[in-house]
């Protein structure tokens, strides 16, 4: 009998490893899609290298030039890794959001947190008033990063009154998106041409002011969210089942929103006040993550942050591509790629709806 009931459960079993091995090889899938599309990256500018050069200069060959060296390493490397960590960021923080908010409209982007990071920014490069008077030379970046959080935990706040709905939390969204950027307009109303050429510039959202040490600040809090998210792995999965079903699993629901949140609203605020707004990021990349992966936090999450380093990877590539000698801002060609998936969202949980 007991002999029977192995043999019955091993199919199982066998389907289970089956699926981890797919899972598996569509993350290692994802991993080959972002380095080509890194040294790809890496490649184009005014100067075109083939991908044998840029191979060959990541590997120090003495093969290239010396100033091949130097313009991959010193000026093309932190732009391409800039998209690559600043979409992972993005991507992963939309993830959780959609999780945390059972919302699939849920990113840093449609529920205001870009856009108040915007207003943040535009109140330094206009007006010169900082959040914090003592940081003088990243006054632009804490703005925004201290006016996304805000955002970000308002939010959080507004979502555990009682009766609030995650339609609610939609709308919520959507007003304080209108209510920054109308904020933002009045500041560029206000400012002088200069001011207003930077504040446009900057709400473009462009990774050609990434640098070193931006780079290795956004890589820290990438690197330290990441392991957080993967200690509530299962019970960031078993939200997903619904708040009762997570209750009685022993999840502290309240505290795991609370938490995850805070850890959000740090991801998704630092990239933002580096290279400004580039949205829809934080939403394409999850859906996409959740379309080859499915909702298993084990391999949900590292899916969607490859899943959006890739996309934005892609997008700086796209964006060095399309006008030849010039570089479009990376928030242009997002939005142009977003917009079009965020309707056939809408459509399709309409559709379901009905």
């Amino acid at each position: 009998m007991a002999h029977a009931a192995s043999v019955a459960a091993r199919p199982g079993r066998g389907t289970y490893r089956a699926l981890v091995h797919r899972k598996k090889l569509l993350l290692l899938a994802l991993g080959i899609v972002l380095v080509l599309s890194v040294i790809a990256d890496l490649g184009l500018g005014p100067a075109r290298y083939s991908m044998r050069e840029v191979v060959l200069a990541l590997a120090g060959s003495e093969e290239v030039s010396n100033q091949v060296r130097v313009v991959i390493w010193d000026i093309r490397m932190p732009v391409a890794l800039m998209a690559v960590v600043v979409g992972a960021a993005l991507s992963a923080a939309g993830a959780q959001m959609q999780t945390i908010l059972n919302n699939p409209l849920a990113s840093p982007f449609t529920l205001g947190i870009s856009a108040a990071a915007s207003f943040g920014a535009s109140l330094a490069l206009v007006f010169g008033v900082g959040l914090l008077p003592f940081a003088i030379e990243y006054v632009v970046s804490i703005n925004a990063l201290l006016m996304a959080m805000g955002a970000a935990l308002f939010i959080h706040l507004m979502s555990q009154r009682r009766g609030v709905t995650v339609e609610t939390i939609v709308l919520l969204g959507i007003t304080l998106v209108f209510t920054f950027n109308a904020l933002l307009a009045l500041v560029q109303f206000l400012a002088s041409e200069q001011a207003l050429a930077a504040v446009v510039f900057w709400t473009m959202g462009s990774l050609t002011r990434a640098t070193w040490p931006k780079l290795a600040i956004t890589t820290a809090i990438l690197a330290v969210a990441l392991p957080l998210f993967f200690r509530r792995a299962w019970a960031l999965t078993a939200l997903r089942l619904g708040e009762d079903k997570a209750a009685s699993f022993g999840v502290n629901v309240r505290r795991l929103r609370l938490e995850t949140m805070l850890i959000v609203s740090v991801l998704a605020a630092v990239p933002v006040a580096f290279v400004g707004t580039i949205g829809f990021v934080g939403l394409v990349g999850p859906h996409i993550a959740r379309m080859m992966i499915g909702e298993d936090q084990r391999f949900f999450l590292p899916a969607s942050a490859l899943a959006g380093a890739a996309m934005l990877s892609l997008t700086s590539v796209i964006s060095k591509s399309l006008i030849p000698g010039s570089i479009i801002p990376i928030g242009i060609i997002t939005a142009l790629v977003g917009v079009p998936f965020l309707f056939s969202l809408i459509m399709t949980n309409r559709r379901r709806a009905w």
